[in-house]
Parts: C-alpha cells; structure tokens; sequence
C-alpha cells in the first residue's frame, strides 16, 4: 500500500499530467500521483525523463538490462512490472527479461556483454559502489566511452526512480499482465 496518498491537488501540472499518461499508458503512472503532491519535483522529473529518454548512445537493449538490473537489486516490484511493460514495448524477448532479477541462476540466457552490463548495474547499486576497475575498463572497452557514460547513468537513475517508488510503497501497477502471452486453451 502506498504510504503517500495517491491523490494530488487537481493543479493544472497534474490534471494534464494525468491525461497524458492515460494518452500514452492506459493509465495514469502510480509515481506521477505521488510526486503530483511537489508540482516542482514532479515537473523537475518530467524534464529529466524527457532528457533521458533522447539518449542513443548506449545500445536500448543493454540499457534496458541494466535498468532492469538496478530495479531488481533494489527489489522495487513498480520498477520491474513497467520494465516488463516497456521491453514488450521495445521489442525484447519478454521470457530473457523475466529472468533478468535472476539473471546469475540463468547465465546461459544472457551474451557475455549483457552479464557485464547487468553485474556493472548491479555494482553502481549498492549502497557503497562495488564498481571494479577491472569491470569496469572492460565495459569502457566493449562499449565506447559515450555508451559507459550512459550505462553509468542510467543505473544511477534507475537507483533514484527505484528508490523513490520503493520509499512512496508503490507496488505493481499490472503494466506485466498487459503483455502476458495468454495461455493456449485445449
């Protein structure tokens, strides 16, 4: 349960806020509702979500893994079920994303790039950065230096959205369900 209501001021920022994430998602974003309660917070995270979204030089499938990597290692459940959502979206294999909060057990489903991105995310998570020279150099080999510095990013980033969902209490919103492949009838 939400531990911040999940009902704003009707504000301007927030009535069109609202619309336009039932335009975009079905449905309005459960963080929106709670950050709605800051009209400045709320409008500061838009814009950096706007920003974010014209990255390009990170690769979008390693980028996803290693959101998706952060969220789990912070076990924030609203992070994992839109990821779910949004890799469907992206058009990633949703059965390689489902194992990506087990993604050590499941090695053989993953290329030796996305365990090193997935292990660097993971590595930016912790509390103290575990981040390794030696993972590190790899990475900053194998990708480019404008592609580290995004991947670097984009786990930093995640840590704030998951981070921020996980103190609000927010919890799955059903955007996984809406890509389930439905079971096959006899």
């Amino acid at each position: 349960m939400a531990r911040i209501p999940l009902t704003p001021p009707r504000t301007l920022l927030n009535r069109i806020g609202a619309w336009y994430c039932r335009r975009t998602y079905g449905k309005v974003l459960d963080p929106g509702l709670a950050l709605g309660h800051n009209g400045r917070v709320l409008l500061s995270f838009v814009r950096m979500e706007r920003g974010v979204a014209r990255w390009n030089a990170l690769d979008p499938g390693l980028k996803h893994l290693a959101v998706m990597a952060a969220a789990a290692r912070i076990n924030c459940s609203w992070c994992l079920d839109y990821g779910h959502w949004e890799a469907d979206g992206l058009g990633l294999p949703l059965r390689k994303i489902a194992l990506v909060p087990q993604w050590r057990e499941h090695t053989e489903a993953f290329t030796e790039l996305e365990l090193q991105v997935m292990a660097y995310a993971e590595a930016v998570t912790e509390t103290e950065p575990a981040v390794t020279d030696e993972l590190a150099a790899t990475l900053l080999a194998r990708l480019g230096e404008a592609a580290f510095v995004e991947l670097t990013a984009m786990a930093a980033l995640e840590n704030f959205r998951s981070r921020i969902n996980s103190a609000f209490g927010l919890t799955s919103q059903g955007f996984s369900e809406a890509c389930a492949v439905p079971a096959r009838t006899a």
